[in-house]
C-alpha cells in the first residue's frame, strides 16, 4: 500500500494562538510550532493559559524527528514546556526563538532540551523531510517560513509573516528564494490568514518610528509610558531610539519584558548603551520629564505592570496627571473589555493615554491582501490551506484562494482535530485525531479539566456553602450545624432555616439503613433546594459530616 502524506491541526486553526501542527509520512513525523493561547477569564475562571492537547503527538513520540519552530511568540513556543517533557526530539529555529525558549525551559526546570540555531535558508534533515528555514519578516526577529519538502512534494508554511521592504534590522523577507521554491513546484501552501480582511499592504515597521516621536514632542513635560508587546523586539528598538533621542533615560517594567530585553541584548537584537537604561526601582530620583517606562499590560492582563499600575498597586509608579501612557499595540480579539477598562482607569488617575483609536504608534506584523496575493503568485501551489486564523479568516482567505485560481476541490479549510492526507489522488480529509486544549494554572498542567471549569464559574456567579455538621445515624440527632458562604449573602433567618431544614432531614429516619454518604448527599439536596427557592442561587455545596 502507497504511504501517504498526512497533515494533522492539533491548534492555531479556527482560532489566534495555541500553533501545533503534525507532518506524517511512513514512519516519521516533525512538528511545526507548539504554542498557547491566554485564556476568556470568564470561560476558564483562574486559568493562566492553554496549550493544544498534543496526546496525539505524546503517542507517536518515537516517530518524531524534530521539532521547527516559525517564530519565538508564545502562540508558537509557549506549550513546549510541557510538550518536551514527553517528546525527546532536538527543536530547531533561530537564535532568537531558542533564546527565549531557553528561558522558559529553565523556569521550569527542563534539562537537555536539544535546542538546534539555524541561519537563513539552511536545510534540516529530519528522517524523510528536509526542512528549509526562508526568512520572513514578522512583529519579533528571527522569524522564518518553512519550506518542507517530503516524498510527496513541497509543503511551504509562511509562519507568521508581512512583506516589510524597510525592516528595523534590514532582514527583509527572502522573496528571491521564495521565487525560486515556486519555480520548483510547490504541492501545498499553508498561510497566515491573521490580516486576510485588510485590504492593501501593511504598514511597514518603521513608520511606527514617526507617531513615536510626535508623541514623545507632544508630551515632553510628562513621563512617559509605552505598552508594548515584550517579544516586539523591533518596536522595543524604537521606543529606545525615540526615548535616547528626547535625552530620556529608559526603564523595563513587566517579568516579561525585563527578562526578554536582557535576553534580546545579550543576542545582539536588541542595541542600546548601558548607561541609557535604568532599574525601575531607581527611577524615583529621575525627573519626569527625562524617563520613558516600557511595560508590559497591552491586553489588559491582571497581573501586568500597566495593569498593576492602573490599579494603583505599583509601589515605584504612581499614575498622576503628569503621565502620558502610550499603547502601541493592538487588541487581541477577545480582549478588549479588559483594554478599555485599564484605559479608563488610567484616565482616573489623571493621566493623558493614547491607543490605536488616536495614533498610529503600532502597526501589524502580519500581511494584508496584496502581500497574502503576492505569496500565492510567488508559491503558485498545488492546494491550499488557510491557517493561523478564525473561522471566519480561513474562509476569507479560501475566497481570496478562489481569485487567484486555485480550484476548490485544492482547497481545504482546517478545524483542530482534522487531518488531511495527500496522495497521487489528491487531498481528501482522513480520520480526526485526538485534540481539546490543556488547562495551565500555576504552571501545573490540569488537562481539559471542564468539570472543574464549571464549578469554578458556579463559585464566580453563584458563590459557595459549607455545612459543617456532627451526626449521629441512630436515632437522628444532628447537632447544631455550622454554615459558611462564600460570595452568596445567606443572612441570619436564611441560615436558621437552613439549619432546621438539616434537622428535618436527618430526622426523616431511616438513615442507619441509609448510611453515612448518603447522610451527607441528603443534607446537600436539602441546602441546594432551599438557596434555589429563596435566592434562586446554585453555589457550590460542600457538606463535611462526621459520622
Amino acid at each position: 500500500m502507497a504511504k501517504k502524506l498526512k497533515i494533522s491541526f492539533l491548534g492555531g486553526v479556527g482560532e489566534v494562538g495555541k500553533n501545533m501542527t503534525a507532518i506524517e509520512y511512513g514512519d516519521d513525523m516533525i512538528i511545526v510550532d507548539a504554542g498557547l493561547t491566554f485564556p476568556d477569564t470568564e470561560d476558564t475562571p483562574g486559568v493562566e493559559s492553554v496549550i493544544p492537547d498534543y496526546g496525539y503527538v505524546k503517542s507517536k513520540a518515537g516517530k518524531i524527528k524534530g521539532i521547527f519552530i516559525t517564530h519565538g511568540h508564545e502562540d508558537h513556543i509557549g506549550a513546549l514546556p510541557y510538550v518536551l517533557q514527553d517528546v525527546k526530539a532536538p527543536v530547531y529555529g533561530s537564535n532568537l526563538a531558542l533564546g527565549l525558549l531557553d528561558s522558559k525551559l529553565a523556569e521550569s526546570k527542563i534539562k537537555n532540551a536539544k535546542l538546534v540555531t539555524v541561519t537563513d535558508r539552511q536545510v534540516i534533515k529530519a528522517g524523510v523531510f528536509s526542512v528549509e528555514f526562508v526568512r520572513v519578516t514578522h512583529s519579533i526577529a528571527g522569524s522564518y517560513a518553512l519550506s518542507v519538502s517530503t516524498p510527496r512534494g513541497v509543503i511551504f508554511i509562511t509562519g507568521d509573516f508581512k512583506i516589510d521592504h524597510t525592516p528595523i534590522d534590514g532582514k527583509c523577507t527572502d522573496l528571491t528564494r521564495i521565487a525560486e521554491i515556486g519555480n520548483k513546484g510547490v504541492l501545498l501552501l499553508m498561510m497566515d490568514s491573521t490580516n486576510v480582511e485588510r485590504n492593501g499592504y501593511s504598514m511597514s515597521e518603521r513608520n511606527v518610528f514617526g507617531a513615536l516621536d510626535a508623541q514623545f514632542a507632544l508630551n515632553e513635560n510628562k513621563r512617559i509610558i509605552v505598552a508594548t508587546f515584550a517579544s516586539n523586539i523591533h518596536r522595543v528598538q524604537q521606543i529606545i531610539n525615540c526615548a535616547i533621542a528626547h535625552k530620556r533615560r529608559v526603564a523595563f517594567s513587566g517579568r516579561s519584558m525585563i527578562k526578554i530585553a536582557e535576553i534580546a541584548k545579550t543576542l545582539g537584537e536588541l542595541k542600546y548603551p548601558d548607561d541609557a537604561v535604568v532599574d525601575i526601582e531607581k527611577t524615583s530620583k529621575i525627573p519626569y520629564d527625562k524617563l520613558c517606562i516600557i511595560c508590559t499590560g497591552t491586553q489588559g492582563e491582571s497581573m501586568s505592570a500597566l495593569t498593576r499600575m492602573s490599579n494603583d498597586d505599583f509601589k515605584k509608579v504612581k499614575i498622576n496627571e503628569l503621565d502620558c501612557v502610550l499603547f502601541s499595540s493592538s487588541a487581541i480579539p477577545g480582549n478588549e473589555k479588559m483594554i478599555y477598562n485599564v484605559i479608563n482607569k488610567l484616565c482616573l488617575h489623571g493621566a493623558s493615554v493614547v491607543y490605536s483609536a488616536l495614533s498610529e504608534i503600532h502597526v501589524s506584523g502580519h500581511a494584508c491582501k496584496e502581500e497574502l496575493k503576492l505569496m500565492f503568485n510567488l508559491i503558485k501551489p498545488k492546494y491550499f490551506i488557510p491557517i493561523h486564523g478564525e473561522y471566519r479568516h480561513l474562509m476569507q482567505h479560501k475566497e481570496l484562494a478562489l481569485e487567484m485560481g486555485i480550484g476548490e476541490a485544492n482547497i481545504f479549510i482546517p478545524a483542530i482535530g482534522n487531518s488531511i492526507e495527500i496522495d497521487k489522488g489528491g487531498i481528501k480529509k482522513a480520520q480526526e485525531v485526538p485534540s481539546g486544549r490543556l488547562f495551565v494554572d500555576k504552571n501545573k498542567l490540569l488537562g481539559d479539566c471542564e468539570e472543574l471549569m464549571k464549578e469554578r464559574k458556579i463559585m464566580a456567579s453563584d458563590g459557595a456553602v459549607t455545612v459543617i455538621a456532627k451526626i449521629t445515624l441512630t436515632n437522628g440527632y444532628v447537632t447544631e450545624p455550622i454554615i459558611i458562604s462564600h460570595g452568596i449573602d445567606i443572612g441570619e433567618k436564611l441560615t436558621e432555616e437552613i439549619k432546621n431544614d438539616i434537622a428535618s432531614t436527618i430526622a426523616s429516619g431511616d438513615m442507619e439503613e441509609a448510611g453515612a454518604e448518603e447522610a451527607r448527599i441528603r443534607i446537600k439536596k436539602s441546602v441546594a433546594k432551599k438557596l434555589q427557592k429563596r435566592l434562586s442561587r446554585r453555589p457550590i455545596i460542600t457538606v463535611v459530616a462526621e459520622v
